[in-house]
């Protein structure tokens, strides 16, 4: 049983390491059926502070998943699409304890069993802000934040920045409210 415990620990553990969590907020009451047209926020895009690299994954990233939505880029876009990113260190801590029973003649017995240890796991996230802002009216309308474990080598950097904004534009447009 404890193996079994154990096991799901880690596993939930692993899983948790690899998700991306990814929320939005938006305008309402916005048409996003209107916008089919994009470009970028040079002076939001210049600002991210990361890599030049690391802003090309993402700038590609996002190209690929607006073009997938059927939006294309122009000069003279509809929408404007910014880029933000941060990065915490995220620190989890597992409590390992385990029960002991006994048994003996006369009193019998009942503990609580070790060892008793603290795991704690540290682990760098980043955090990518997609923006998408009106053109015309230069008002923010759409906001997609993903955050995930970062990766060290420059392919496992490419997979992740394509994971991050593919989870952060599937939420894109936001879905309309069902009328009750």
């Amino acid at each position: 049983m404890k193996k079994i415990f154990l096991l799901l620990l880690v596993m939930a553990a692993m899983i948790g390491c690899q998700t991306v969590r990814v929320s939005q907020d938006y305008a309402i009451g916005t048409d996003f059926n209107q916008y089919k047209t994009y470009a970028y926020f040079k002076k939001g895009v210049d600002e991210a502070k990361i890599s030049e690299l690391d802003k090309k994954r993402i700038l590609r990233a996002i190209d690929s998943e607006m073009l997938a939505k059927g939006f294309t880029k122009s000069e003279t876009p509809d929408v404007l699409v910014s880029i933000f990113t941060d990065s915490k260190e995220r620190v989890d801590v597992y409590n390992n304890w385990g029960w002991n029973f006994g048994y003996g003649f006369g009193w019998g017995g009942f503990g609580l069993g070790g060892p008793f240890r603290n795991n704690v796991n540290r682990t760098t996230e980043g955090i990518l802000y997609i923006d998408l802002i009106d053109a015309d009216k230069k008002d923010l309308i759409w906001q997609g934040v993903g955050t995930a474990a970062l990766k060290s080598s420059p392919e496992e950097k490419v997979e992740r920045t394509q994971e991050i904004v593919r989870e952060i534009l599937m939420q894109f447009p936001p879905a309309p409210k069902k009328k009750r």
